[in-house]
C-alpha cells in the first residue's frame, strides 16, 4: 500500500482499502485479514469524528502522518482500529469494521473463542481488533514501514462488488454515505441505525 494513495481524504481511500491485508505479526504467531468492509471520517467537517472539535491527547494520532494506526475504545468495551490518511495536520481517517481471516485463523479463534463461526471472526470493528490482537499499544503504529502491524495490498477488488451506504451505528452524520462494503460478502457487519439518531435537516 502506497503512502501516496493513502494521502487523500478519507472518504476517497476508504473503498480502496477493501481488499487490502491487515497482518499482526506476534509471538504467538501471525494473523492477516482482508479488508470487507470500511468506514469514512472527515475530521472537523464531519460531526460524527473524534476530532470533530479539535486535536485532543485522545485523537492526536489522527491529525498525521498518514498511514499510521489510530486505536480507541469503544464504548470502554472494545478496541477500534483506523487508518489515518489524508495530508499531514487534517485529521482524517477510515475504521476497518469488518475482515476475513486469510492466515492464522487457529490463532483468531483462540482469541475470538472456538464456537465463533469463520464470517464473523473479523465481523464489527471491535472483533476485527480481537481477531488481529490489536490493543491499545498499537496506537500511532506506522503501518507502512513492516513493524508488527502492517497494511499491504491484496487481491484488487472488482468496482462492481463496491456498494455505498449510511454508517453504522453513529447518532451524528449517520446518513453520511461513507460506509464502503463488499456486496453479498458474509464477513460484512448488518446495517445499524444508532437509537439516538435524529431525523437528518429537511426530513
Amino acid at each position: 500500500m502506497n503512502i501516496v494513495d493513502l494521502a487523500h481524504p478519507a472518504e476517497e481511500v476508504a473503498p480502496k482499502l477493501l481488499g487490502a491485508v491487515l497482518t499482526h505479526k506476534t509471538p504467538e504467531g501471525t494473523v492477516s485479514i482482508a479488508i470487507t468492509e470500511t468506514e469514512a471520517y472527515s475530521g472537523s467537517a464531519d460531526p460524527a469524528s473524534h476530532a470533530y472539535r479539535g486535536r485532543t491527547l485522545r485523537n492526536a494520532v489522527m491529525f498525521g502522518p498518514a498511514g499510521h494506526l489510530y486505536v480507541y475504545r469503544s464504548h470502554g468495551l472494545h478496541w477500534c482500529a483506523n487508518v489515518v490518511t489524508g495530508a499531514d495536520g487534517v485529521a482524517t481517517a477510515v475504521l476497518i469494521r469488518a475482515g476475513r481471516v486469510i492466515e492464522g485463523e487457529h490463532l483468531a479463534r483462540e482469541r475470538r473463542g472456538n464456537k465463533v463461526e469463520g464470517p464473523r471472526l473479523a465481523r464489527g470493528p471491535g472483533n476485527f481488533c480481537q481477531a488481529l490482537g490489536i490493543t491499545a499499544e498499537h496506537n500511532g503504529t506506522d503501518l507502512l514501514t513492516g513493524a508488527s502491524v502492517e497494511l499491504s495490498e491484496g487481491e484488487p477488488v472488482p468496482a462492481a462488488l463496491i456498494r455505498v451506504g449510511p454508517r453504522v451505528g453513529v447518532s451524528k452524520a449517520h446518513d453520511w454515505q461513507h460506509r464502503f462494503y463488499l456486496a453479498g460478502d458474509p464477513t460484512v457487519s448488518a446495517y445499524r441505525l444508532s437509537p439516538r439518531a435524529k431525523p437528518a435537516a429537511g426530513a
